[in-house]
């Protein structure tokens, strides 16, 4: 029932249409899902909007972070994995700090095990290396590549950050590395002044998670598990051998035996 197209107004709440749905019986559906973490966008009273960004390079020249398809990272065993946290900020007068990194099997920095990288500013890690870089709202570092014992076979990399006023002497950032004596009177300190004008409150980013490749996987490793493979192989050849050469020995001395007729006799 359909009025018609010139009237203005219409009393007929029932409109009838042939509707008719179809839907082939198969289909493809896709999700794409990246481990990659994003910034992290930070907006704070009395510093604006600032973003933290923690990316892995395949070097130390630092040009081109792998890209998130990539993730989860692969690395050799005692590899260098190369880090950078860069910090970004509507302020022009603030440089970063990163005060702590840890490693966690999952991507949650209170989970144990954990493994310390970064205490306090000072490293931890024997392994780790802080590379230069001329801009103060990046921070360049590397280590060794590891896994947790057991059953995790990933790392994720975590770390507490903060942004500083440029050169003010009453900040973390200025501070640095402090031993476990100062480290007290540190936190004595921003107990009484926890909110400074001249410092941002600490933020948590988090990167990964990383794999160290298996035996199998790596270069080395394969040729070592061939020859293994070539002597099992032989050593089962000889094996088979030797019983063959066994029971075709038993057979010509059982043909040798020569049987003897019993005389007859009556009781």
């Amino acid at each position: 029932m359909v009025d018609n197209t010139a009237d203005i107004i219409t009393r007929k709440c029932l409109m009838e249409l042939k509707f008719v749905c179809t839907y082939p019986k198969r289909g493809n559906v896709s999700q794409n899902f990246y481990a990659h973490r994003e910034k992290v966008l930070v907006e704070e009273k009395g510093f604006g909007t600032f973003t933290y960004n923690f990316e892995f390079f395949p070097n130390g020249e630092y040009r081109a972070p792998f890209a998130p398809e990539e993730y989860p990272l692969r690395c050799e065993e005692r590899s260098r994995i190369f880090m950078q946290i860069q910090a970004t900020s509507s302020l022009s007068n603030m440089e970063l700090f990163v005060e702590n990194c840890r490693a966690t099997p999952y991507d949650y920095k209170n989970f144990q095990p954990s493994y310390s990288i970064i205490e306090d500013g000072c490293k931890k890690d024997s392994t780790v290396n802080v590379h230069s870089s001329s801009n103060k709202r990046q921070f360049r570092f590397s280590l060794e590549a590891f896994k947790f014992i057991g059953q995790h076979d990933q790392v994720f990399i975590s770390c507490s950050v903060l942004m500083c006023e440029v050169e003010s002497p009453s900040t973390r950032c200025s501070q640095g590395c402090i031993n476990s004596r100062a480290r007290r009177d540190s936190r004595q300190h921003h107990q009484v002044k926890r909110e400074a004008p001249n410092q941002s409150l600490r933020h948590f980013i988090s990167q990964g998670p990383l794999r160290l490749k298996r035996s199998a996987e790596s270069s080395e490793r394969p040729v070592a598990s061939l020859n293994l493979n070539l002597v099992f192989i032989a050593g089962c050849l000889l094996a088979a051998v030797g019983m063959i050469c066994a029971a075709v020995t038993y057979k010509t001395k059982i043909s040798r035996v020569k049987y003897q007729h019993l005389s007859e006799y009556e009781s």
